[in-house]
């Protein structure tokens, strides 16, 4: 075993807590037992536990996910085909080769003129402290979409052009997604916070014949044009020589200036309802079931350091594998209210989106979480969620301001999800002391990459401290080491995906078929270079990890250590920087007990390289209170916590004082991009564009050259 998995592996085993922080009262009532005794009955086996399942289910991938497709009720014709089962991931496999299948189609079958599908909430502003607040039922979503779809078609729409949104998160937004999607052609998305030039480096890849967008927005009680915005784009665009042959735009807060060449949102919603194109003789939408494997949308990486890359998911795998995470896992019931707190940029929105096949309603926000950080806890109490999502970032901010079980009821809440990155151990007390003692804490990982989850909740397996509850079933994850072997439970590794899975990407925009062969061919080898050119044959995600020992029938869990690009690696000993930031969570956010001298708000450790790149050193930035200045009793004190907490390995060999760490327009620590410019690489590398705070990278760039100069 090598040092670095020892000094992992024994911390861990330090901090966890063998007692569960919550578990379900009746584990074998839940779904994912019904799905257990489901395929015991068809496939005569004896399954007793989650475990149990999980291992039949990546092993027997074909058998798993046909059944997955009976038991939640996919529309669609399947066929018989599943997968090439001895396929590697590498070789991306066709799925359900026979079977035709509409996303949206799925999404809209609850018809019913009382239930809600949607209701959004916008950021109060001019002084109110109560958000605006639309529904939609089921009935009338579906006769938007409807409306939408026949004035696209009414374009000359094809399957497979692409539809783009530079939008807010409102109603609209998703009857364009849900119209798109029936017609076959692709969705493209991007958040309206997104700057002009990081929208022109997605549009510009895949040349949009319609776009979407909204007049304003909110955002910190404020509202802000968006017309200045999206002129921009649409001059970029014209300048690049694409020109879309309509741009929509909704009016939202009646402040826009308008242009002759876009067209309002309900003049469009008009034209379409006067038109019978894509609508059958009775009046239903006509949908276009395409082949499983057809694109659905394109998500786009974060492109710190590069264009960001066009991914291209497509629509089967999007559908049953949120069929899966939804009906099975996390048991989403019709009564259930699912809120998600995203931009329409992150893969989070189409995450939340797909909870419409389940017929619940789904709660939009637009606006800021924390200007007033009650604001979504009273959101809760008023509207009965029930499923309450956001990122770990908001949760460890929220904790510094914030105790919502002091001051809201919070009965409805089941389930809290936390994403984006890791979530801290001591962000797991915080939930259960300070928001809800006993509602599932599902922290969930995945990415863009692959628009779903590798492993997350389950409504059938306890919920243990810092740790995500298992690996979800059909992903058949796995550990290596940084050679190729698998070092084993309890030891960190790299995240890896042995067999194939219906949500791996169909490929980089372009595909075959939609461009040029060498544009095609430049697609698939960046395809390949970005999953399998560190470990052949296997999906390599890019994430540092544990898998942990098993303290319950579900076969253990997993601990999310950071980024394998930000991996540390002084003296050969490699850990994730997700080990450091843990202990100034625990240590150093503020307390009644904790001097305010000795409080860090944030903070980023990278390494930088020494004696040629042949061994690196740990630089930790701490991003202190206004006016409080590091001294040696703070530096001394963090270091003291984390060479007990941690190992003398993990202890940063210097520790820098800074205005503000920089985030990705996602909520995402960048660190890499920092490495590099510690480390030498000029500011030009990193693209601004995908940043919410780029003019801090100045002050890295100085205390690199500074750096340097220590170790020259």
């Amino acid at each position: 075993m090598a040092p670095s998995a020892i000094s992992v592996q024994q911390d861990r085993s330090q901090e966890r807590i063998t007692a569960p922080l919550w578990q379900p009262s009746a584990p074998y009532l839940t779904s994912t037992y019904r799905f257990l005794r489901r395929v015991n009955e068809k496939y005569n086996l004896s399954l007793a536990s989650y475990f149990d399942l999980y291992q039949w289910s990546t092993t027997e991938i074909g058998e798993f996910w046909s059944t997955v497709w009976d038991e939640t009720g996919i529309i669609g014709d399947k066929g018989t085909h599943v997968v090439d089962a001895h396929a590697t991931p590498a070789a991306n496999p066709a799925w359900f080769t026979d079977a035709k299948v509409n996303w949206a189609e799925n999404m809209l079958q609850c018809r019913s003129a009382e239930k809600v599908a949607l209701i959004e909430a916008t950021e109060p502003f001019a002084g109110d402290n109560i958000p605006s607040l639309r529904r939609v039922t089921y009935a009338k979503l579906y006769e938007l979409v409807s409306d939408v779809v026949s004035a696209l078609l009414k374009l000359g729409l094809q399957p497979g052009d692409r539809v783009a949104s530079y939008s807010s998160n409102c109603i609209e937004n998703i009857v364009a997604c849900l119209a798109t999607s029936a017609i076959g052609c692709i969705w493209v998305s991007a958040a309206a916070d997104f700057g002009p030039e990081g929208v022109l480096e997605r549009f510009e890849q895949v040349r949009p014949t319609v776009i979407f967008s909204v007049s304003a927005v909110v955002y910190n009680g404020k509202v802000h044009n968006h017309w200045v915005k999206l002129s921009a784009v649409l001059s970029g665009l014209a300048g690049r020589d694409i020109s879309p042959n309509k741009v929509v735009v909704v009016n939202t807060l009646k402040t826009a200036v308008w242009s002759d060449s876009c067209t309002l949102w309900d003049d469009f919603i008009s034209d379409g309802a006067k038109s019978t194109f894509g609508r059958t003789p009775d009046g239903e939408i006509e949908w276009r079931r395409c082949d499983f494997n057809w694109p659905l949308w394109i998500l786009f990486s974060s492109g710190t350091t590069g264009k960001p890359k066009p991914i291209v998911h497509r629509a089967g795998g999007m559908l049953i594998q949120a069929r899966k995470e939804f009906a099975i896992c996390a048991d989403l019931k019709p009564e259930d209210v699912f809120f998600y707190y995203t931009t329409t940029g992150w893969m989070m929105w189409n995450f939340l989106v797909a909870g419409l096949a389940s017929a619940c309603t789904l709660v939009l926000y637009d606006g800021s979480p924390l200007r007033d950080p009650s604001l979504l806890w009273r959101m809760v109490d008023d509207l009965g969620i029930t499923i309450f999502g956001t990122s770990a970032k908001y949760l460890d901010s929220l904790s510094q301001v914030y105790k919502p079980l002091e001051h809201h009821k919070l009965s409805t809440l089941r389930h809290i999800y936390s994403t984006g990155s890791p979530l801290a151990p001591a962000l797991f007390d915080f939930v259960y002391e300070h928001i809800h003692p006993d509602i599932l804490l599902g922290s969930i990982t995945g990415g863009t990459d692959i628009c779903s989850l590798f492993a997350g909740m389950c409504t059938a397996l306890p919920v243990f401290r810092g740790e995500i509850q298992c690996r979800l079933l059909g992903m058949a994850i796995q550990t290596y080491s940084p050679t190729g072997t698998l070092p084993g439970v309890g030891v960190a590794g790299e995240l890896v995906c042995l067999r194939p899975f219906p949500c791996q990407p169909a490929g980089f925009w372009p595909l075959p078929g939609f461009g040029d062969e060498v544009s095609v061919k430049a697609a698939l080898e960046r395809y390949r270079q970005a999953y399998f050119a560190e470990f052949p044959d296997v999906w390599y995600h890019g994430d540092h990890v544990i898998l942990t020992p098993s303290l319950s029938e579900n076969g253990g869990g997993l601990v999310m250590l950071g980024r394998s690009d930000g991996v540390l690696n002084p003296g050969g000993v490699r850990f994730g920087s997700s080990e450091i930031y843990d202990v100034l969570d625990t240590c150093f956010k503020p307390s009644p007990t904790l001097p305010s001298s000795h409080v860090v708000f944030d903070c980023l450790a990278v390494g930088q390289s020494l004696r040629g790149g042949t061994d690196e050193r740990v630089i930790l930035f701490i991003k202190l209170g206004e006016g409080v200045v590091c001294t040696d009793e703070l530096q001394k004190r963090i270091k003291a916590e984390v060479r007990a907490r941690r190992s003398p390995r993990h202890v940063p060999e210097k520790i820098i004082q800074v205005q503000d760490v920089p985030y990705t327009l996602n909520g995402k620590r960048v660190e890499v991009p920092v490495k590099k410019i510690i480390n030498g690489a000029p500011i030009s590398s990193v693209n601004p564009a995908t940043l919410r705070n780029p003019e801090c990278l100045k002050e890295y760039e100085t205390l690199g050259r500074i750096l340097r100069d220590e170790v020259a």
